[in-house]
């Protein structure tokens, strides 16, 4: 059995001791780089298992008909939109998955938040250059400032319980919430305009849809105050790219504070890349050693259980 690991950027899949325990036959090729999609059919034919790091490489269903041998994919986590699952399905593919962490996540959205409105990044590569607080203008409070947050689920809730320790006024807003949750977070529910015509930072936590994709458009950044800043770790494509960019060089919003993208990995060059007042990151929401150690943990488990004829943690 021939095992492929896409998408191992940071070259941490081998260092974890799980794959120790898998059968001799079993072998592991880790892919360090982004493997463009026109390249995947003729990398991937030889192998009958792929693991997929989150949601790096799409895996539509035009690829798996040209992957005879594929015969199990693993994915980091329990969903995966990247899947085709019903393809898979019907070309007797069996799709498993992992735990996924609930912390990781929500400690980037506040690293990203408060390195945002403090404007840590600009104040260290200042100081680096020999200025003393002269290239910078003063950061923004957080404390009695509101928090809009876009979804109250997993994710959002714990952001929502970190901002009442800042003792920030916390507002919610998705389309199924209800006040009864909002006020188990501790939140309070308001309408959509509300939250982004109020918010001092808006924070998205919802999962991408095609309910979802744009929900961040020109017309609802033009609706948040001049002075208040985005932060999205979900998924690129809930915001529009192009209104934010064009939002940020304009400074009609304050700033953005990013984790995913419309393009992953980021091309250089990219206008983002250039875009002021903001603090962008490789998608690392989930990449901690906590959360890479129980994904490799989990998707070993997987393949030992596949190989034995006994598949658990089944998607679809």
């Amino acid at each position: 059995m021939k095992v492929a690991v896409l998408d191992d950027y940071q070259r941490v899949a081998l260092s974890h001791p799980y794959w120790a325990t898998l059968p001799a036959d079993v072998s592991v090729v880790p892919f360090h780089d982004h493997v463009p999609a026109a390249d995947l059919p003729a990398l991937l034919e030889p192998f009958d298992v792929v693991v997929a790091m989150r949601e790096r490489t799409a895996l539509p269903g035009s690829l798996l008909a040209g992957l005879p041998r594929l015969k199990l994919i693993v994915t980091a986590g329990m969903a995966n939109a990247a899947i085709d699952l019903a393809a898979a399905r019907a070309r007797g593919i069996t799709v498993c998955g992992t735990a996924s962490a609930s912390t990781s996540t929500v400690e980037l959205t506040w690293a990203l938040l408060l390195a945002l409105v403090r404007g840590v990044p600009a104040a260290d590569a200042s100081l680096r250059n020999g200025k003393w607080q002269t290239d910078s203008l003063p950061g923004a409070d957080l404390a009695e400032s509101t928090l809009g947050v876009i979804g109250l689920g997993r994710l959002g809730s714990k952001v929502a319980a970190v901002a009442r320790a800042f003792g920030m006024r916390v507002i919610a807003w998705s389309e199924n919430l209800t006040a009864e949750r909002a006020a188990e977070c501790d939140a309070e529910l308001v309408t959509r305009d509300v939250l982004l015509s109020t918010s001092d930072i808006v924070t998205v936590h919802v999962r991408l849809s095609d309910r979802t994709r744009g929900l961040m458009g020109a017309a609802e950044l033009a609706a948040m105050k001049p002075t208040a800043y985005l932060v999205n770790t979900s998924r690129g494509p809930i915001v529009d790219e192009r209104a934010l960019i064009d939002a940020l060089n304009e400074g009609r919003i304050a700033g953005a504070g990013l984790d995913v993208y419309d393009l992953e990995p980021l091309p250089a060059g990219h206008p983002l890349l250039s875009t002021p007042n903001t603090v962008l990151t490789p998608h690392l929401g989930y990449a901690t050693l906590g959360t890479l150690d129980l994904f490799f943990r989990e998707i070993v488990a997987d393949i030992a259980a596949f190989h034995a004829g006994e598949p658990i943690r089944v998607i679809g």
